[in-house]
């Protein structure tokens, strides 16, 4: 058995950037080759894709976990590392992407619509791009970033013209059927629509399409029945006309109190979209005037709709009375919407700028820790993600850039002293003044070190050769720049 899902919740991960390689290039009498290591690949993307042949979100029903695959680690020979292969997610058109709060993200309208939602990693840097005249054989590589995770809503709203709206049994399925090749389930006892049906109808030289929402009773818009589920299918039509049926039988129903109960369940309802069904059109169709009475009802209250100025047409689903003239009416309504609506862009690709910050970070006392102080920032919790905290000069490293963006110096500002606890992402660590940003000092430590982290006092070889050729009398002390 089929089955329509219109709302579902999907966890999408994105590939995570390959690291960065430390090599040296060896080779025979060439002992200093200088770092060859490559940079990372890119982890892949996940991408949602309108597709004009998908109707519905029943595969993210039973598959709502998407990965893309991440990107691969950089090798010797200045050998990048292949990038992760992006995840296309085809949506139906008129798929609207929110997050777990209500926040709507993208309205994914028109084939071939893109919207990325989960972004890859940046692979690392290796070695070979890190090269500086302050590290001329860098011997660490920077990580790989994680890819994005995210949990998003997708609601699917029908990208319909008409919409029927009307309480069970009041034969919008009927009327469908005989309005276009739609076949929904019909039957003679009362039951509702489960799922809402579309039908392209054509008047003339018009071509629209027709949704059948599934009943509505009141209190739909607060959540009661199946209207609450539903009514975001109506969202986007350009008229909406209410089915009223006319030889209901049922104890204090009468047609006029069905349409004004209908309008104030949609008065209350609240589009994500921001549109306002207030100013939709109206039309009225009084169905079921072949049953007994039912021809002399719709006389009767025909004359009280009108006076509220809205177009009202007798009709039979059943013996096809008055469709015709019904049907070109409702195609002149949906044509002229279409004349003064804005042409939409077929294709639109769906970016999502975030906000600019001038310094690229804050500083602010940690609640958490007595005298200590949280970073927060873009590059900062980058850099952090990219440092392999196992090798003393990727610390390093990371110390040069931490001060050329101003951290130390904001530190110092606000109090920092030499063991006050700095967080920044999620790396906790006691903050000593380095010495000034990008130091030449690097240079006479071996590789994969940094005399800043050095933990003894002993004496290196450079001083033990400097100290000698003193006591030699033969120069002055000089640094070696080995």
């Amino acid at each position: 058995m089929s089955r329509f899902v219109d709302r579902v919740v999907i966890h999408v991960a994105a590939g995570d950037g390959g690291n960065g390689c430390a090599s040296v290039h060896r080779e025979k009498f060439k002992p200093l080759g200088g770092p060859d290591g490559g940079n990372g690949g890119r982890g892949g993307d996940v991408v949602l894709v309108v597709d004009e042949n998908v109707h519905t979100l029943l595969d993210f029903h039973f598959r709502p976990n998407a990965a893309a695959t991440n990107g691969k680690q950089g090798l010797g020979s200045n050998k990048d590392g292949a990038n992760g292969g992006d995840l296309e997610l085809r949506v139906p058109d008129g798929t609207v992407v929110l997050t777990e709060d209500g926040k709507v993200l993208a309205d994914l309208v028109g084939p071939g619509t893109r919207m990325v939602a989960a972004a890859g990693g940046r692979g690392g840097l290796g070695n070979a791009s890190l090269a500086s005249k302050a590290r001329k054989a860098p011997g660490f590589a920077l990580l790989g970033e994680p890819g994005e995770t995210s949990d998003l809503v997708l609601e699917l709203k029908s990208v319909a013209d008409v919409g029927l709206v009307g309480f069970p049994s009041a034969g919008k399925s009927s009327l469908i059927a005989v309005l276009s090749a739609a076949r929904p389930k019909i039957a003679d006892y009362p039951f509702t629509t489960l799922v809402p049906n579309l039908g392209v109808v054509t008047a003339g030289e018009s071509v629209f399409t027709v949704a059948d929402v599934p009943g509505l009773i009141p209190g739909a818009s607060q959540g009661k029945g199946l209207g609450l589920d539903f009514l975001r299918h109506i969202e986007r039509c350009a008229v909406l006309v209410h089915v009223v049926d006319c030889g209901t039988e049922e104890p204090g129903r009468d047609p006029v109190s069905d349409v004004d109960a209908l309008e104030a369940e949609l008065a209350q309802y609240t589009p994500s979209l921001g549109t306002d069904l207030a100013t939709r059109p109206r039309m009225i169709a009084l169905n079921k005037i072949d049953v007994a009475d039912g021809k002399d009802l719709a006389d009767m209250v025909r004359s009280e709709f009108e006076s509220r100025g809205l177009p009202v047409f007798e009709i039979s689903a059943a013996t096809r009375e008055g469709l015709r003239e019904f049907n070109f009416a409702l195609a002149a309504v949906v044509e002229q919407a279409r004349a003064d609506r804005p042409p939409a862009a077929p294709t639109r690709i769906v970016l999502r700028p975030t906000a600019v910050n001038d310094t690229g970070f804050t500083v602010e006392p940690d609640p958490d820790e007595a005298d200590g102080f949280v970073v927060r920032g873009e590059r900062p919790e980058r850099w952090i993600r990219q440092t392999n905290f196992d090798n003393d000069e990727a610390v390093g490293y990371l110390a040069d850039r931490l001060a050329r963006l101003g951290v130390e110096d904001r530190l110092a500002k606000l109090g920092a002293i030499p063991g006050s606890a700095v967080t920044i992402g999620n790396v906790t660590f006691e903050w000593e003044p380095s010495t000034p940003a990008g130091i030449a000092a690097v240079t006479m430590a071996h590789r994969g070190t940094d005399p800043r982290l050095e933990r003894d006092h002993r004496v290196g070889a450079a001083d033990r050769k400097a100290a000698r050729r003193v006591r030699r009398g033969l120069a002055d002390p000089i640094e070696d720049d080995e």
